[in-house]
């Protein structure tokens, strides 16, 4: 039999036709933390090492026979060498093409709504449960919240024939590479960030904090006239047709952002308080949030994207409805320190524009799930 090598947007189909078995041949601590996960997904952890013995042949009684399987490692050889073993034993097998690292940088696109003059995409980085935005009208496009892999959005705006005009990062990421500032380079289109995020900083941009509001085309996108702050102290979100909230890391589907990467939680969990009491209480309950992150496949709805209207979040949520200060101070900084993003610091410096990286180093600074969301039942 022959050994595929499978693609990372090949899996995800696949993986979406529950035509796949995932194997994945990683030490079990490397699994529990960062994994390959859908809804409906056979997922299977059985270590590398483990096919190596001499007393292997048990190992081969747990993995089905009749299904086409995935291999997965970090990189993709120890996978490649357990998919030569299950193909002399006949199994239908195929391994990830660069593993993990190959998974943690593909994008999928999905249409959140499109209208006569407007039309908004997600583009799901599932990986690292990173989401960013095209908004699109008349043949103008804004970016929000783009990654570091800027062909994705090039592409994309190429496909949809839409010149990129502005790009918006709505707070200094602490868990991913921003790709604005390349994107800006490569397109001529304005890059906006808040000038506190940017403090120190040798890159150009315009501060967010100077913009009441961006045309695109026949669309309204409105920075709220009160930041966002509490995730970060420059934290934006921005409404688009007074209809759709891109939250970045202020309100997600199932939490809130952490208050405590600047190393004061409980004075930025008050600030998030005020945003969620007086910012965002005005909006109605029909604004659908459309977060910049995710912590649970879950939150992916029926419709295929990562987003929920305002009144559902409000009623699910705990924390958003818990109206007394301090113990909204207490829920939200009591919890917020445990699982810090790792190299935050550093990539903190690196979208500030302080330190420059090779692409193989920015690859591995951001292997690992994304921890930016304080999640309350």
């Amino acid at each position: 039999m022959t050994i595929g090598i499978m693609k990372a947007s090949e899996l995800h189909e696949k993986i979406g036709k529950g035509l796949v078995v995932v194997l994945d041949v990683r030490n079990p601590d490397a699994y529990q933390e960062w994994r390959i996960q859908a809804n409906d997904l056979e997922s299977l952890n059985i270590p590398y090492y483990d096919f190596l013995d001499e007393d292997s042949e048990e190992v081969y009684t747990t993995i089905p026979q009749d299904q086409e399987i995935v291999v997965v490692c970090n990189k993709g050889n120890s996978a490649q060498m357990v998919a030569a073993k299950l193909d002399e034993r006949g199994c239908k097998v195929s391994y990830l093409e660069r593993g993990m690292l190959g998974w943690s940088e593909f994008y999928h696109p999905v249409t959140v709504v499109e209208e006569a003059d407007f039309k908004l995409i997600q583009l799901n980085r599932l990986a690292k449960g990173c989401l960013s935005y095209l908004v699109i009208s008349q043949g103008q496009a804004l970016i929000v919240d783009p990654s570091r892999h800027v062909d994705e959005y090039l592409q994309l705006a190429e496909r949809e024939n839409v010149k990129i005009s502005h790009i918006v990062d709505t707070h200094l990421h602490a868990d991913h590479i921003t790709g604005g500032h390349e994107l800006a380079d490569k397109t001529g289109a304005t890059y906006y960030i808040s000038s506190s995020e940017m403090q120190g900083s040798p890159l150009s941009y315009e501060p967010l904090d100077k913009v009441d509001q961006l045309q695109v085309g026949a669309v309204t996108v409105k920075i709220l006239p009160i930041p966002t702050p509490g995730h970060t102290p420059g934290s934006v979100s921005v409404l688009i047709n007074d209809k759709y909230l891109l939250s970045g890391d202020t309100i997600f589907v199932g939490g809130l952002g952490r208050p405590d990467l600047g190393g004061r939680a409980r004075e930025w969990a008050q600030s998030l308080y005020d945003t969620v009491f007086q910012t965002i209480a005005p909006l109605s309950d029909d604004v659908i949030v459309l977060p910049t992150h995710y912590a649970d496949i879950k939150e992916v709805n029926a419709n295929g994207y990562v987003g929920a209207d305002l009144g559902t979040i409000r009623q699910s949520n705990e924390v958003m409805r818990t109206q007394d200060r301090e113990q909204f101070t207490e829920m939200v900084a009591g919890s917020a320190g445990q699982s810090t993003p790792p190299n935050y610091e550093e990539i903190i410096d690196i979208n500030r524009g302080v330190v420059e990286v090779t692409e193989e180093k920015a690859t591995e600074l951001e292997a690992g799930p994304n921890r930016c969301a304080v999640h309350h039942g």
